[in-house]
């Protein structure tokens, strides 16, 4: 790299310096303290930044300073939660404005500069879309079940107040993850091959076919969509959509020329699925069962 090579010379014309250790802060706070000599190769006469570890310090100071932005959403009362931006390491001047503290250990203290993320969704565009019904579905299931109805829970949160922007492809399988222990989904009954056995996730189907059936009212394109291989209780035969991690994925594609709200809330035995946009959506509804 150009950088490197610049640096390489700096660092053999200028003699040895006192300040061995460079603090990195991060708005005002001491995020890490180096020692300058690491980042140099041990080659007799020459300084030389060894590359490899200082690329690694910039991957380690990305880690402590990134921070993901937060969309703004809907509570369950219909009030906005406003967005919060989010933060991460900005490479390129970092890598300016360090290069003098290692070629002269002058300064010794480092600032972080960071670039601003914008969240996908702010308050000005949900308080627009949150304003015409397009699409709805409501299907029910035991309450008892405890199991079943948690991981139907989870499933129904992880998609509630998504936004699908106009053109893109939402995918059931992406926005909601994997299934896991470690995300706190539990084993309850689910279909394999026509049979009914236990997995962790079991009633996660229930959702995607419930989001299948309000899509499909919406006049959204479906993309992919598969049945189960028998015919499950909460829906018609025929109008589920089946899911799995390593298998099928219930995927659409926001056709229209607004973004479209995803509302889905599970309780008190039912899952309903609304979707919604703006007044000026021009939109063609069908009917389904």
């Amino acid at each position: 790299m150009k950088f490197f090579s610049i640096l390489a010379i700096l660092l053999a014309i200028n003699p040895y310096n006192s300040n061995h250790y460079i603090s990195l802060t991060y708005n005002g706070s001491l995020l890490s303290e180096v020692e300058r000599t690491e980042f140099l190769l041990p080659l007799p006469g020459i300084e030389l930044i060894d590359t490899a570890k200082f690329n690694k310090l910039i991957d380690k100071t990305e880690q402590l300073v990134f921070r993901a932005p937060v969309n703004a959403a809907l509570d369950d009362h219909g009030n906005i939660l406003p967005e919060k931006v989010g933060y991460r390491l900005d490479r390129a001047t970092f890598i300016n404005q360090s290069a003098d503290s290692f070629v002269y250990g002058i300064p010794s203290k480092l600032e972080v500069p960071v670039q601003t993320i914008h969240p996908k969704v702010d308050s000005e565009l949900l308080a627009i879309i949150r304003e015409k019904r397009i699409g709805h579905y409501v299907t029910y299931f035991n309450n008892n079940n405890k199991p079943r109805t948690h991981n139907l829970q989870l499933a129904s949160k992880a998609i509630n107040n998504y936004v699908v922007m106009p053109g893109e492809t939402f995918s059931f399988n992406q926005v909601v993850g994997k299934r896991t222990a470690e995300k706190g989904y539990l084993p309850a009954p689910i279909i394999v091959k026509g049979e009914l056995a236990e997995g962790i996730g079991g009633g996660i189907c229930q959702v995607s076919s419930t989001l299948f059936n309000a899509v499909d009212h919406a006049g959204v394109r479906i993309i992919q969509r598969f049945s189960h291989s028998k015919s499950v209780p909460y829906v018609p035969s025929g109008r589920d959509a089946t899911v799995s991690w390593y298998g099928p994925d219930f995927r659409f594609q926001n056709i229209y020329n607004e973004p479209i709200l995803i509302r889905s809330k599970a309780g008190y035995g039912s899952l309903a699925v609304t979707l919604y946009s703006s007044e000026t959506i021009h939109y063609k509804p069908k009917i389904i069962p």
